[in-house]
């Protein structure tokens, strides 16, 4: 079983994704599944892993619903990463596996890695596009809103209430996670 670190995990996204917005996401991604984690006493360091690595085909298969994350799995599944983080990767996206989520990772990783869009979209409706300016409440508030986020599916953030985390706590967890990483997701503030 591989076991990387952040620098090689980076090295390994940068090595598939191009797209900074992308790059960006993954790094928000691992951010608030490291937060989730720690909240549920859990591997953070194998949560933050599958945050970072979520969306590695994303550019390989254009985000076709029906096939992204297996590509990613194949990739990790050849570099003998751990199939816990591979399972949670492909179950991210259930529409390509068929199968329903049922394990606490399978949800945090579908609910965490789409709240980090829905956060970005919310701070880019601010005039001064930072997520400083981001409120958890504005998050639950766009969750109910008709034209919601492209590509951010309610379902998915939906995902925290089935393992126990209501909504708005949730938002905040997750507001709280990537306000502490701001920095590195400067480029998202220009």
């Amino acid at each position: 079983m591989s076991i990387i670190n952040r620098e090689e995990a980076l090295s390994l996204l940068r090595e598939y994704v191009q797209n900074e917005k992308m790059i960006a996401h993954s790094i928000a991604s691992e951010a608030v599944m490291r937060a989730l984690a720690k909240r549920f006493n859990e591997d953070e360091s194998k949560w933050a892993l599958a945050g970072l690595l979520h969306d590695l085909d994303v550019e390989i298969t254009s985000s076709d619903m029906k096939i992204h994350g297996l590509k990613t799995a194949e990739i990790l599944q050849e570099r003998n990463f751990d199939p816990e983080i591979i399972d949670a990767i492909k179950m991210h996206n259930e529409e390509a596996t068929g199968l329903p989520r049922t394990k606490i990772f399978h949800h945090a990783l579908a609910a965490g890695e789409t709240i980090t869009g829905l956060i970005f979209a919310t701070a880019l409706v601010y005039p001064d596009r930072r997520l400083e300016s981001v409120k958890a409440k504005s998050i639950v508030k766009r969750m109910k809103e008709k034209a919601f986020a492209a590509s951010v599916k309610r379902e998915n953030i939906l995902e925290c209430e089935k393992i126990g985390i209501p909504l708005l706590e949730f938002a905040e967890l997750s507001l709280a996670a990537m306000q502490e990483i701001s920095q590195e997701l400067s480029f998202y503030q220009k």
